[in-house]
């Protein structure tokens, strides 16, 4: 590749499953999480790269993922690429919010990106943090590769960000537990920077 175009590599893995009722909405609820599944963390681990920087989120099911991937890194703490806040739906089933106040519900999904969940935020303000945060991240790294070890949501909003997408756009990809996503920055002289999509939701094996 050019010598004058600078390469930041983003391997975004998002969690392992976690222990909930099927169904449930967890926001940003620091639910348990299953590591139980040792040939789906060794198959994560063997695709990831050595040398990285690795980050997390400060919920637990991102952090004991990452340790788990990676017992000897420390990872950097990065707040605001955190789960989307459901606010009052965090720990609901979407049956139990559907039952509970259906009118409610039916306004939230006209507009699933843009509306705001009773409490919390919508997913275009997680957009709006989170490519923030990727931004921050890129400059203060670049060049390097950045192990992320975090959610669905915040995983769409970097796929928004490096396909010039809005919000509602990612809403409808497959985010699965411990499946990659592979994007790059490049930087290049002259020029404004370029995202380029490496790979979507990529098996661990």
């Amino acid at each position: 590749m050019n010598s004058s175009v600078l390469v930041t590599r983003w391997w975004w893995v998002r969690h392992a499953p976690l222990l909930l009722s099927p169904g449930t909405i967890a926001g940003q609820l620091d639910a348990q999480v299953d590591l139980s599944d040792t040939g789906m963390i060794g198959a994560a681990r063997r695709r990831l790269p050595d040398g990285a920087v690795w980050l997390t989120t400060p919920l637990s099911r991102s952090r004991l993922c990452a340790a788990a991937l990676s017992p000897d890194n420390a990872p950097l703490l990065v707040p605001d690429l955190t789960e989307q806040d459901f606010g009052d739906w965090q720990g609901c089933t979407h049956q139990e919010i559907w039952q509970a106040d259906p009118d409610a519900a039916a306004r939230f999904w006209e507009d699933a990106a843009g509306n705001t969940p009773p409490g919390g935020e919508s997913f275009a303000a997680l957009c709006h943090r989170v490519q923030a945060a990727i931004r921050r991240e890129t400059a203060a790294q670049a060049g390097r590769d950045i192990v992320m070890v975090g959610h669905a949501g915040p995983i769409r909003a970097a796929l928004a960000l490096a396909l010039g997408l809005p919000p509602a756009g990612v809403l409808s990809v497959a985010v699965d537990h411990w499946h990659l996503f592979r994007l790059d920055h490049l930087a290049i002289a002259g020029q404004p920077a370029q995202w380029r999509l490496v790979g979507a939701n990529i098996p661990p094996c």
